[in-house]
């Protein structure tokens, strides 16, 4: 047991140092606006490979984007940790991440600018393939990649983890060009099961291709470690939850596998 131990240990080890994941600060402009990104992919692939917009928790772009933006990379995408709220604007607490997140979520024009001029700046990157373009989102947005794609933003797919289902601007008859996959916590108190049951309806109505998961016993916030943190010092029923977030990224994995990287 043991030499089986050290045996997966160098071999995930390997693996990781084989992998030459490079991170750098960009910045695009959304209209006037200034938007302050994070850019990840592996230097040691050559060509182009499928791309992933990466859209930050109603905190703003924090290093948590940027660390799934990191682990995509690892597994061979290139990925673009979004700006939503311009500048790279960090709330600290969250009565002013609900002002942030409310100013882009209440204008969906003005999301979906700044969404698309994110969009454009991975499409154009030297190692991505423009025809092969996902997203996915946290919290706010999860939100934001569900109302994308209910827009009909051009993407191969959106994954929403623990985000927001209920929307102004429900999807339309033919009107979706993304697959769906919902992740989402069964113990999420943030979202009902009318809001679920609505979505769920909404998705057939319009003919989308979706899945939706929910884990048992998983809260809001179930992917980011620093949920029981935040949620102590701000009294949020948020909580992590290390099987759920494990079993929601082998989840995304294998929905790329099938729209990616076919």
């Amino acid at each position: 047991m043991r030499l089986k131990f050290i045996f997966l240990f160098l071999l995930l080890f390997s693996v990781e140092a084989g992998a030459a994941v490079e991170g750098q600060e960009v910045v695009y402009r959304a209209g006037e606006t200034e938007m302050k990104g994070y850019l990840a992919y592996d230097n040691s692939v050559q060509g182009k490979r499928p791309g992933v917009l990466v859209v930050h928790e109603w905190w703003g772009h924090d290093d948590y984007a940027r660390k799934r933006a990191r682990m995509l990379a690892g597994l061979g995408y290139t990925a673009l940790a979004v700006d939503m709220y311009g500048d790279g604007k960090k709330a600290e607490h969250p009565s002013e991440a609900s002002q942030f997140a409310q100013a882009v979520s209440g204008n969906m024009d003005l999301a979906k600018a700044r969404f698309e001029a994110a969009l454009e700046f991975l499409k154009n990157h030297e190692t991505a393939d423009p025809e092969k373009i996902a997203a996915i989102g946290y919290c706010f947005g999860g939100g934001i990649v569900l109302n994308m794609a209910r827009m009909g933003a051009d993407l191969k797919g959106v994954a929403s983890f623990h985000g927001s289902l209920a929307t102004k601007t429900p999807a339309q008859k033919g009107g979706v060009k993304a697959k769906v996959l919902v992740l989402n916590g069964a113990d999420d108190k943030f979202v009902s099961e009318e809001d679920t049951q609505a979505f769920k309806k909404e998705m057939e109505g319009a003919g989308v291709d979706y899945r939706f998961i929910a884990y048992p016993g998983a809260k809001h916030g179930f992917t980011n470690p620093d949920a029981d943190k935040l949620a102590k010092e701000f009294e949020m029923n948020i909580a992590y939850n290390a099987e759920a977030d494990q079993k929601s990224w082998q989840e995304l994995q294998r929905f790329f596998t099938g729209l990616l990287d076919e």
